[in-house]
């Protein structure tokens, strides 16, 4: 991995351990990070993530979609 020569020495441990993460870890502190800069959107975006989730719980309940249980899920994405 290429150490980038801006970062301060403690981002670049910081980096180093994230990077060893599983996917779905790194994924989570991705997320986490990067709402850290603006919190204004969060309403929002909750409002549009609750629609999904409606949506699929729909399609789920009129058979138009199958549904993977979260152990598959999750061996999948750290499969990676």
């Amino acid at each position: 991995m290429e150490v980038l020569t801006y970062m301060t020495s403690a981002t670049q441990t910081i980096l180093k351990e994230a990077l060893r993460l599983k996917p779905v870890e790194r994924a989570e502190l991705i997320d986490e990070l990067f709402h850290s800069f603006d919190k204004s959107h969060d309403e929002r975006i909750d409002a549009l993530w609750a629609a999904e989730s409606e949506s699929r719980i729909d399609a789920f309940d009129a058979g138009q979609i199958e549904a993977d249980s979260a152990e598959a899920v999750f061996e999948r994405i750290n499969k990676r």
